[in-house]
């Protein structure tokens, strides 16, 4: 049976002209078919147009090794006949391992499988099966009434009902939920290569570079995966270039007349859940984990001024020499440290600590303490690291980075990143100076599989054009500012439970006491505000600290003054009076429940 036009290469430069004829596209010339299908066809390209002939010849081998690669993947992919003899039923359409865009070959097979969503479960269905399959011991919001997300979108959530619901929890979505920025970033890279981290790829060394623009005195990027692997590494590098093994973390001071007196000891400071980094984060290791603080981890009082060590009267909490003199009764503590862990035989290798303490409770440390301490640690050999997990990327405003904050040229030997970096997808990073990691690992190398790969990166290149195009930090200087004035209002209608109000940019706490002149922490007070605004005003906050009793806000930076921000603060308003009284008077407008709701939601 004679082939049909097309399906062998030479055909393409023949017409047919009659019944055993065909004509030359090339030349006009009209050649037999009778001696074979193509043979003839063959024999005049071959003679009369040489170059046509060379490159027929390579698409010739191109399709017989096409066709092998195919019928290998087939193979391959449905494996042996399942009886003896059975032959493997063809598909209909060939696999190919040559690269197509859709655009170039409308014909190409579809890549991709398309898996339909899960069936809706009904809210009770899916706490039952997260009882039932994920850990015991794995943390939920809002325990008692978990929230189920169906979406979100900027700095709102939604429910199953749709109901929707003002984000001052989730800093990980540091630029708004599922910006679309953001996701275009992750989505193309994902169509293009997720490849593993130790082949060359453009995105690593173009993020890399961004993240160092905004580090001084920094040259060095190491990426990992989250903020626990981050600091795990920091304390690697730390103890591989100083030759030493301890490491100086901070905690809050609670006397033991304090201790008598309270019920939760709340520590503070966090740095992961990997098995080193519990060791060095209080805030695990005293609450009963099953990991203890071991001997080379040493604990030194977190600058807190109204409820560490050494604390500041009310009147004095803004006064800049008071705080300049706490700062250094702070900094001469890791001196302390440093002396007494030498004294015993041993070295620090590292320094570590928040830029600003965010689980302890929203603590901004007095101006010049991160000098003081950098210049004790180094003077005995170690390093300072920063941890600018929770805290960096533009969330304090008039900076980049927490640390930066009071412009005092402090430079951090290493810098720890995660969280806000990725806008909900995990990447996290290091970065350091390349004299200290030149001594990693000693003679073995360093690879992590997924650190840094392609979609990551552009993860962190999608939240950085997102800041730069949006002037989010100029945003959320502006909005602190505001913050700073509403939040001042509610702890003067307030003095009685709100103790203090600290902040900065979009990083906040409210400090709530049941007697102002002993500073004991309002846990009760806490719950229900956190509970009230999420009930009735439709706003996520959350409560931490050394008690569980400061009130933290740390909205996405996307969050606008003029409507979520009057949301948020006229939201804690309601809810502080609420809690006191069943009804009342705001801006002499009788407000009842019911109408509140609809009060504040003209703000959004």
């Amino acid at each position: 049976m004679p082939r049909k036009p097309g399906s062998s290469s030479f055909w393409a430069h023949f017409d047919l002209s009659e019944k055993d004829k065909a004509r030359c596209r090339t030349c006009g010339l009209e050649v037999s078919r009778k001696r074979g299908t193509t043979s003839c066809m063959r024999s005049h390209i071959r003679t009369k147009h040489k170059e046509l002939f060379a490159a027929t010849e390579n698409d010739k081998a191109m399709e017989v090794f096409s066709t092998l690669v195919d019928t290998f993947l087939r193979t391959y992919q449905q494996g042996p006949p399942s009886t003896p003899g059975e032959s493997v039923e063809e598909e209909s359409q060939p696999l190919c391992l040559v690269e197509h865009s859709i655009e170039e070959d409308s014909t190409m097979p579809p890549t991709t499988t398309v898996i339909s969503p899960p069936q809706p479960k009904t809210k009770k269905e899916l706490l039952e099966k997260r009882k039932e399959i994920i850990g015991s011991t794995c943390q939920i919001f809002y325990k008692d009434d978990p929230l189920l997300v169906s979406r979100a979108s900027m700095q709102y959530l939604y429910d199953e009902t749709g109901r929707k619901y003002l984000d001052c929890i989730s800093n990980v979505q540091h630029v708004g939920h599922c910006h679309p920025t953001v996701v275009s970033s992750i989505s193309n890279q994902l169509a293009n290569s997720t490849c593993n981290v130790r082949f060359v790829s453009p995105v690593l060394t173009e993020c890399a570079e961004q993240i160092l623009a905004t580090l001084p005195g920094m040259d060095t990027v190491i990426f990992v995966n989250s903020g626990s692997e981050a600091n795990d590494l920091a304390l690697r590098l730390s103890r591989d270039y100083t030759k030493h093994f301890d490491a100086i973390v901070v905690d809050q001071y609670v006397s033991m007349k304090r201790l008598n007196r309270i019920n939760t000891l709340g520590l503070l400071a966090y740095h992961g859940h990997l098995t080193t980094t519990m060791q060095m984060s209080p805030y695990k290791f005293d609450h009963g984990s099953s990991i203890v603080q071991p001997e080379w981890v040493h604990v030194a009082p977190c600058p807190d001024v109204y409820r560490g060590k050494h604390r500041l009267p009310d009147a004095k909490l803004k006064d800049e020499a008071a705080l300049a003199e706490k700062s250094v009764q702070y900094s001469d503590e890791v001196k302390n440290i440093i002396q007494k862990a030498e004294s015993s035989g041993r070295g620090i290798a590292m320094f570590i600590s928040e830029a600003l303490q965010s689980c302890g409770g929203q603590v901004l440390p007095p101006a010049g303490y991160f000098q003081d301490v950098a210049r004790h640690v180094s003077a005995h050999g170690g390093l300072v690291v920063i941890d600018e997990v929770q805290t960096g990327y533009g969330r304090i405003g008039s900076k980049f980075w927490a640390h930066q904050m009071y412009e005092d040229g402090f430079i951090p030997d290493i810098v720890t990143m995660g969280k806000p970096m990725g806008n909900g997808f995990p990447v996290s990073a290091v970065v350091t100076r390349r004299a200290i990691t030149d001594k990693l690992g000693g003679a073995v190398g360093y690879f992590n599989t997924y650190g840094g790969n392609p979609v990551a990166c552009s993860a962190v290149l999608g939240v950085l054009q997102v800041i730069r195009e949006e002037n989010l930090l100029e945003h959320s200087q502006k909005m602190g500012e505001i913050f700073k004035v509403e939040l001042a209002k509610i702890k003067a209608d307030h003095s009685e439970v709100v103790g203090d109000v600290r902040g900065v940019g979009l990083f906040w706490g409210l400090d709530l006491v049941k007697n102002k002149e002993t500073r004991e922490p309002n846990v009760e007070l806490a719950a229900q505000l956190i509970l009230k605004a999420r009930q009735e005003c439709g706003v996520l906050l959350s409560a931490d600290g050394p008690h569980s009793n400061i009130i933290k806000m740390k909205p996405p930076l996307c969050s606008r003054c003029n409507r979520s921000l009057s949301h948020s603060t006229r939201s804690l308003i309601y809810s502080i009076r609420c809690i006191f009284n069943q009804s009342f008077t705001y801006k002499s407008i009788d407000l009842s429940i019911k109408s509140i709701a609809q009060y504040l939601y003209c703000y959004l």
